[in-house]
C-alpha cells in the first residue's frame, strides 16, 4: 500500500512539475511576442508619441492604433476618480477588510472588482495598498491600509492582487485588470502624522517593516505597476530615487512592469522638494530613477512633467537621453498588450445608463462586513440584544444616518469609495430588522463637525423612552482619510460630551464606532458596556451591523492596528523592542504604557481556550523546518468565528529583534464545544533575521514561537523551538 503511495505521489509530483513547466514555457512565448511587437511599435513612433504614452491621461494614439490605457481606484471597489458614475460595488475599506483576517475574501472583493472594472472600460488600477502603518493613527491614511503588521499586510496585499489581476493563464484577461502596489515606499513613516512628511529610518527599519509587502507583491503575486510615495527617504524623494526605484525594487526583487508617479509627484520634485529648478530638470531626475508614466489627474498641461512642451527640447539636445524615454515607453506598451488592449475595441459607456455592479457582488460585500466587525467590549453579554425581549431600541449620534449627497459619494464610506446603487445606515439596518416589532427612536444628537449641543435635548429624550442605546460615532471621510490628518485623536467634536450625556440616563448603552483610525476612547471604554468597532463597512453596513446587534452574525475580527490612550504614547504598535524590562524606566511617570486595545485583539459572543502549542519536531536545523500545532476549542454556547496567531522570537540574536513579530494567522469557525487543531509552519521564512550584512539567515540558538488569540501577553501559550 505505500509503495502504491509513493507512485501515485511521484506521478503526481511528475505531472505537476510538467504543467508547471509548459505554463512557464507558454508565458515566456508570450512574452517574447509582446517584446518583439513593442520593439517593432517603438520604432515607428516619433518623440512626442513616446513622450504621450508615458503620461496617464494621454489619449489613444490613432495613427499607430495604440489604445487608451483607462485608469481608476479600487481600494474597496471601483472609483473613476474624477467620475462617480456607474453604480458601483463599495466593500468594507481596506481597514476592515484587513480586520477580517481572511486573505480569501480580499481576494474575492479584488476578483469582483476587477470585472466590475472591465465592464467600464478600466484596465488599470491604482490599488492596493501596502504601507505598513507605523502606530501614528493621526496620519489620515490610516483607513487606506490593511494594519500595522507587515506578514498581514504582505498576505492581504497578496490576495488583492492575485484577485484584481488573476493568476496562471488568467492573468490580465478579460476578467482581469492591472493593480498597482502603492506607496513604495515607507510612507506612514513620517515624523508628526502628517501625510507625505518626510521620513528619515534606518535601512533595518525599511527592510524588515516596510519592504516585506512589496516584496511579496512582487515575488509571489507578480504585481504589474508600483506607485511611488509623496515623500522623501533620507533626503531623496521617492520619485528620484534610484537606491529605491533601481538598485531595490528592479534589480534586487526583479520588477519588471511600470512605475507610476503618485500625483503631480514627478513635478513636484521641484514645487515641493526644491530639488529641480525646472520641470524639465524634475522629469529627467524621474526618467533616470525608472519612474514611466507620469500621473497627473485632470489631464493639467501646467502640472505634467512629461510633456512635449516640458521635454521635447531637452531631449533633442541631449539625445543618449533617449535610451530612457524608449525604456519608459516599451514598459508601459508592454502592459497594453499584456492586457489585451490591442485586441479589442475601446468601450462605450453611457453615464446616464451604465451599472457595473451586481447583485452578488453586493451581497458578498454584505458578507465580508458581518466578518469585519470588532467586538472591544462586552460586559455582562449585553450584546446580543433579544429582539423578543426588547420593545424599544433608541438609535442615536452623528453617524447613524446618512442620505445620498448632491455630490460625490457617501462620507461614512470612507476613503476612495465609488458610488453605490445605495447605502444601508445603521438606523435603515436596525429598522429593518426589527421589521416593527421594536419601536425605534432616533435622535441625531449633534453634528459631527458642529460643537453646538442643541441636539442633546432630543437624544436624552430617546434614551429615556427606550429599552436600549445604540450610539453611532467616531468619523467619517470629512475627518479622516487622505489629506485629513489630525493633531488628536478624541472623538470630533461634541461626540464624547454627547456619550457622557447618554450614559447618564442610565440605560443599557451599546456604542457603534464607524471610522477609519483608532480614536482615543477612554471615556467610551471605561464607562460604556458594549462596544463595537466597525470601521466603514460599506454599502451594505447598516444590515451588517443589525445583524451583529441582534446576534445573527457573531463578530470574529480582530484589530490590525493598536489603539492608544493618548497621543502622548504615539507610536502605539506591537512591534517593540526591548527596553529597560523590570527596572521602572521602560514606562511613563504618568499614564499606562499599554495599548487601550492591542494588535490581534477582538471578543466574540462566545467564548473559546487555547490548549498549550505543540512542535513536532524541538529540534531543528537551521535549513529544516518543523510544524507547531494547537487546539482551539468552543467553550460558549454560540458558533463563533476565533484567529488564531502565531508570533516568533529569536531569543539570542546577531542583532537586535522586536519582541515578537507575526508568522502566522488562521480565522476558524467553531460550533459549541467543537475542538479545531492549527497548525503553522516554521522554516525558514519564518524564523529568519536581518543580520548585520542585511542578510536574510536563520542563526543557531533559540526561538520563542507564541500562539493565542491576540498580541498581548497575557493572551499568548509559548514554546521554545532550538535551532542547530
Amino acid at each position: 500500500m505505500k509503495k502504491l503511495l509513493l507512485v501515485a505521489c511521484i506521478v503526481t509530483t511528475f505531472f505537476c512539475c510538467k504543467s508547471e513547466t509548459n505554463n512557464q514555457q507558454t508565458k515566456s512565448k508570450k512574452d517574447a511576442e509582446i517584446a518583439k511587437k513593442v520593439e517593432s511599435l517603438i520604432s515607428k513612433m516619433t518623440l512626442e508619441e513616446k513622450i504621450a504614452e508615458m503620461t496617464q491621461d494621454a489619449p489613444a494614439n490613432e495613427r499607430l492604433g495604440i489604445p487608451y490605457m483607462k485608469y481608476a481606484e479600487a481600494l474597496h471597489g471601483m472609483w473613476l476618480v474624477l467620475d462617480y458614475y456607474g453604480n458601483t460595488t463599495v466593500y468594507p475599506q481596506a481597514i476592515a477588510a484587513g480586520s477580517t483576517w481572511e486573505p480569501e475574501l480580499v481576494k474575492k472583493m479584488a476578483s469582483q472588482t476587477a470585472l466590475e472594472a472591465r465592464a467600464l472600460g478600466v484596465t488599470h488600477c491604482y490599488s492596493p495598498n501596502l504601507d505598513v502603518i507605523s502606530g501614528d493613527p493621526r496620519y489620515g491614511r490610516v483607513e487606506e491600509s490593511y494594519g500595522e503588521d507587515p506578514y498581514l499586510v504582505s498576505k492581504m496585499g497578496v490576495a488583492f492582487i492575485e484577485g484584481l489581476q488573476g493568476t496562471g493563464d488568467e492573468q490580465f484577461d478579460e476578467n482581469h485588470v492591472m493593480a498597482t502596489a502603492k506607496h513604495f515606499i515607507g510612507y506612514p513613516e513620517n515624523r508628526r502624522g502628517i501625510n507625505g512628511g518626510f521620513s528619515d529610518m534606518s535601512e533595518r527599519r525599511l527592510r524588515e517593516v516596510y519592504l516585506p509587502p512589496f516584496e511579496a507583491a512582487v515575488k509571489e503575486a507578480k504585481v504589474g505597476s508600483v506607485m511611488p510615495g509623496h515623500q522623501d527617504y533620507n533626503g531623496v524623494p521617492n520619485h528620484m530615487n534610484t537606491w529605491l526605484l533601481k538598485d531595490i525594487l528592479r534589480d534586487e526583487l526583479g520588477f519588471d512592469g511600470f512605475i507610476v508617479s503618485d500625483n503631480n509627484d514627478v513635478a513636484r520634485l521641484g514645487t515641493m522638494h526644491f530639488i529641480a529648478e525646472t520641470r524639465a530638470k524634475s522629469a529627467i531626475l524621474g526618467l533616470k530613477a525608472g519612474v514611466d508614466m507620469d500621473l497627473v489627474i485632470g489631464k493639467n498641461e501646467k502640472l505634467a512633467a512629461y510633456h512635449t512642451n516640458v521635454l521635447k527640447d531637452t531631449i533633442i539636445q541631449n539625445p543618449e537621453l533617449m535610451t530612457y524615454i524608449d525604456k519608459a515607453t516599451s514598459r508601459i506598451l508592454t502592459a497594453k498588450y499584456k492586457l489585451g488592449l490591442f485586441d479589442t475595441e475601446p468601450k462605450e459607456i453611457d453615464t446616464e445608463t451604465v451599472n457595473a455592479g451586481r447583485k452578488e457582488h453586493q451581497d458578498f460585500s454584505y458578507e465580508m462586513a458581518k466578518k469585519a466587525m470588532i467586538l472591544l467590549k462586552n460586559d455582562n453579554n449585553l450584546l446580543p440584544l433579544d429582539i423578543n425581549n426588547i420593545k424599544s431600541l433608541a438609535v442615536i449620534g452623528p453617524n447613524a444616518h446618512e442620505e445620498q449627497p448632491k455630490k460625490g459619494t457617501y462620507s461614512l464610506l470612507g476613503g476612495y469609495s465609488g458610488l453605490p446603487p445605495y447605502y444601508t445606515s445603521v438606523l435603515e439596518g436596525l429598522t429593518s430588522k426589527t421589521e416593527g416589532k421594536v419601536q425605534i427612536n432616533y435622535a441625531k444628537g449633534c453634528d459631527l463637525l458642529s460643537n453646538s449641543k442643541e441636539g442633546f435635548s432630543d437624544a436624552i429624550a430617546a434614551a429615556k423612552k427606550s429599552d436600549a442605546v445604540v450610539l453611532v460615532v467616531g468619523g467619517s471621510r470629512k475627518t479622516g482619510g487622505e489629506g485629513a490628518d489630525r493633531s488628536n485623536l478624541d472623538l470630533y467634536g461634541v461626540q464624547n460630551e454627547l456619550v457622557e450625556a447618554i450614559h447618564k440616563t442610565g440605560k443599557p448603552v451599546i456604542v457603534v464606532l464607524i471610522n477609519g483610525r483608532p480614536l482615543t476612547i477612554n471615556y467610551i471604554a471605561e464607562n460604556i458596556p458594549s462596544i463595537l468597532e466597525t470601521w466603514y463597512l460599506g454599502m451594505r453596513s447598516g444590515d451588517a451591523i443589525a445583524d451583529a446587534i441582534f446576534g445573527d452574525a457573531n463578530p470574529g475580527g480582530k484589530l490590525t492596528v493598536s489603539f492608544p490612550r493618548d497621543v502622548g504614547q504615539l507610536p502605539v504598535t506591537y512591534l517593540e523592542r526591548p527596553d529597560f524590562i523590570g527596572s521602572g524606566k521602560g514606562l511613563y511617570k504618568d499614564a499606562d504604557k499599554s495599548p487601550l486595545y492591542p494588535f490581534g485583539f477582538g471578543l466574540s459572543y462566545t467564548t473559546f481556550k487555547h490548549g498549550i502549542p505543540k512542535l513536532e519536531s524541538t529540534t531543528i536545523n537551521a535549513d529544516g523546518s518543523t510544524t507547531v500545532s494547537v487546539d482551539v476549542t468552543n467553550t460558549g454556547q454560540r458558533e463563533g468565528d476565533e484567529v488564531v496567531q502565531m508570533y516568533v522570537r529569536d531569543d539570542y540574536a546577531s542583532v537586535g529583534r522586536y519582541l515578537k513579530m507575526l508568522k502566522g494567522f488562521e480565522r476558524i469557525t467553531l460550533k459549541p464545544g467543537e475542538t479545531k487543531t492549527v497548525s503553522f509552519s516554521l522554516g525558514f521564512d519564518e524564523l529568519n533575521i536581518l543580520n548585520q550584512e542585511m542578510k536574510k539567515v536563520v542563526e543557531p540558538g533559540t526561538f520563542t514561537i507564541s500562539v493565542g488569540s491576540s498580541s498581548s501577553e497575557k493572551d499568548l501559550q509559548k514554546v521554545t523551538l532550538k535551532v542547530k
